[in-house]
Order: C-alpha cells, then structure tokens, then sequence
C-alpha cells in the first residue's frame, strides 16, 4: 500500500502523531541465565503446557509480567513470570532482570 496524500488534520495533526509516537513503549530484551535451556508455558506456570525450550545464551524480550506459580532458579525465588510473546511466558528466576520485583507493566 502507498500513500500518494497525507491531509494534515486541523489543530495539529502532526503534534498528535509525534505525541503517539513518542509515547510508544520501547521494548527491553533480557538474558536467560547462563548454561540454561528455559522452557517457555502458555501461561504463568508451571502447571501450563511447555510451547518450546529457549537455547542457552537466549535474550527475552519482557512485554508484561504477571504473579503465577513459584520457582526457584537461578537468581532465586520468585512467582513472577515475564510475558514474552502472545501466549509465552517464563519463569523470571531464569532472567537477569537486576531487580527482585518487576520491571515492565503487569499483564492485563
């Protein structure tokens, strides 16, 4: 699709489209703890189905996150689980986030 005309919309269009723009959440991504092979679950625990196995040395990106089942891993406790596509989840004690709480917006 092409666009041959743009009509600037009255009362500044292009201010509203800067604002929009610049109010888009920019997306981190995350390292899985070394040496290990994540699982990631169709949802927030461990009780969900495994959707696939992450490889050693993976980044995630963390869109959401959400309390679930509790898991001890690599950087400790934690029932936080990080949403890292549509229907993927893992497990935060797995990811190198630098922090014991959470660090994106909770899932709605």
């Amino acid at each position: 699709m092409s666009v041959d005309h743009v009509q600037e919309a009255e009362g500044g269009g292009e201010e509203s489209a800067a604002t929009t723009l610049a109010a888009t959440t920019t997306v981190r991504y995350y390292s899985v703890a070394p040496g290990v092979r994540l699982n990631v679950r169709s949802g927030p625990g461990t009780g969900y189905d495994i959707t696939r196995t992450l490889p050693e040395g993976a980044k995630v990106p963390i869109y959401c996150q959400t309390p679930g089942t509790s898991v001890s891993g690599y950087y400790g406790t934690s029932n936080i689980w990080d949403n890292i596509s549509n229907g993927e989840f893992v497990s935060d004690a797995y990811v190198h986030t630098g922090s014991d709480g959470y660090v994106a917006d909770r899932c709605s």
